[in-house]
């Protein structure tokens, strides 16, 4: 299905692609305010090699969200991943998966039109105006009012996206570390040589797979818990998944981790609806000795459960609960240990706000994936080389797990800039950022021909 087709089946007007008819506030753009004069639209879906299982349901297939943002004098052009169950898991299983995915692209045309309103000094500043506006849209379109904020963040990154693109061209800025607005220098001021690579393991993957990774030299294995079923089936089989992959890696080891061993993290995406529930998984893993191996639990609770998660013994994570400055404050105040940076899923606009409350108050962040395609993984990982190094492993910390997940992930690969750049690839768990991969901020700013080429 092309855009053409997606228009006429869901009867959404042909908008995409027009100048913006903005003669009646062309007064209020003020010297250095950016304003958007056309803008266009398009995705491609990419099917995945096996359903892919967290919070309880699985996906098949992922719309690569594009969009374009124009002034009279230069053009951007943003990705997104669309996962409308990472979004909102009860809208994805309310719907058929395509629809889910066609409110969201919906939501980023009618968030690319209303841009056209918008005068902006940075793509921060866009956000800014640009997220309240939209809340009540999403809402409306969905038929949903307890509809995530996540549903619309991730609607918006490929148009964010395109606005640093944009703002950067427009401004002759040809790097990442220009590009970062002067009050987030300090917070995204490290260059880390290596960046550590979270080897996702969903649901049903093979143990074999697993330690075969390691084998290959991954030592940060992220394991997805909150299985689908009640909260007793869920914690049964998490315990027992969590044994199974303990007794095959207990005994590895890893020069990169400072306690010699392969380190685990744990993302529930708040399956566990009390903190009762979270304890006794914890204590499993103190009775099987997995306990020491734990660098994290991600995100356990559900973003309406505020129990207090401090006094553990373990460092939990929040990810989808850390969406504003404001929410990442009151997970620091409630006890958590980390931040888990989606910038991939909430817009790079809002991950520098939260990254800088967590680093002022001196609790380290990680980057987690999205299952993202290959341009949206450079993005990603500039923000990663640039964040302090996580704690026990002295560098940065990043899930990819496109390569495992996509059917046509190589196909993809080639329509990055520099596919074959000794930083593009993993190399025994990590990336190896050198010079080369700062100077040219992971070929991000570059021309990419076969996303240009979709639009006429």
């Amino acid at each position: 299905m092309d855009r053409r087709d997606f228009i006429k089946s869901s009867g959404i007007a042909a908008v995409w692609a027009y100048p913006g008819n903005s003669s009646n506030n062309l007064n209020l753009k003020k010297p250095g305010m950016l304003r958007v004069t056309s803008i266009d639209s398009n995705f491609e879906r990419e099917p995945l090699l096996r359903p892919f299982g967290f919070k309880g349901g699985y996906l098949t297939e992922l719309w690569q969200s594009v969009s374009r943002l124009s002034t009279n004098n230069h053009h951007g052009i943003g990705l997104a991943t669309q996962s409308v169950l990472y979004g909102d898991a009860d809208l994805f299983g309310h719907y058929p998966e395509a629809a889910g995915n066609a409110l969201m692209y919906t939501l980023t045309q009618k968030a690319l039109m209303q841009t056209r309103e918008i005068a902006f000094e940075n793509p921060i500043a866009l956000m800014d105006q640009l997220i309240p506006a939209m809340r009540p849209v999403a809402l409306r379109l969905t038929e949903k009012p307890d509809l995530s904020i996540n549903f619309l963040l991730n609607a918006l990154v490929s148009l964010d996206n395109a606005a640093w693109v944009l703002y950067a061209r427009e401004n002759g800025l040809t790097g990442y570390d220009e590009m970062i607005p002067e009050v987030y220098r300090e917070t995204l001021g490290y260059k880390n040589k290596k960046v550590a690579v979270m080897f996702q393991v969903p649901y049903g993957m093979p143990l074999s797979e697993i330690t075969q990774a390691v084998e290959q030299g991954y030592f940060v294995i992220k394991i997805k818990t909150g299985q689908p079923g009640s909260q007793s089936q869920m914690l049964e089989k998490d315990k027992a998944r969590l044994a199974e992959i303990h007794a095959a890696l207990k005994n590895r080891t890893s020069s990169h981790t400072k306690s010699g061993k392969v380190l685990y993290t744990l993302d529930s995406n708040g399956r566990y609806e009390k903190r009762e529930t979270l304890e006794k998984l914890i204590q499993y893993a103190h009775k099987i000795g997995a306990f020491e191996h734990i660098l994290f639990i991600e995100e356990p609770l559900p973003e309406t459960n505020d129990e207090y998660v401090g006094g553990l013994g373990i460092r939990i994570a929040a990810d989808e609960r850390a969406n504003d400055e404001a929410s990442t404050r009151k997970c620091i105040e409630l006890g958590y240990g980390a931040i888990i940076l989606k910038a991939v899923a909430k817009t790079q606009s809002l991950s520098m706000k939260i990254a800088r409350i967590a680093h002022e108050h001196h609790i380290p962040c990680a980057c987690s994936d999205l299952t993202v395609n290959p341009v949206l993984l450079e993005w990603h990982k500039n923000l990663a080389a640039r964040l302090a190094p996580f704690p026990d492993l002295d560098m940065g910390l990043l899930e990819t797990n496109g390569d495992m997940n996509y059917k046509n992930w190589t196909r993809m690969r080639s329509y990055l800039s520099y596919p074959d750049a000794s930083w593009a690839g993993v190399n025994d768990g990590v990336f190896d950022l050198n010079q080369d991969f700062y100077n040219r901020s992971g070929g991000i700013f570059d021309k990419l021909p076969h996303y240009e080429n979709l639009f006429h």
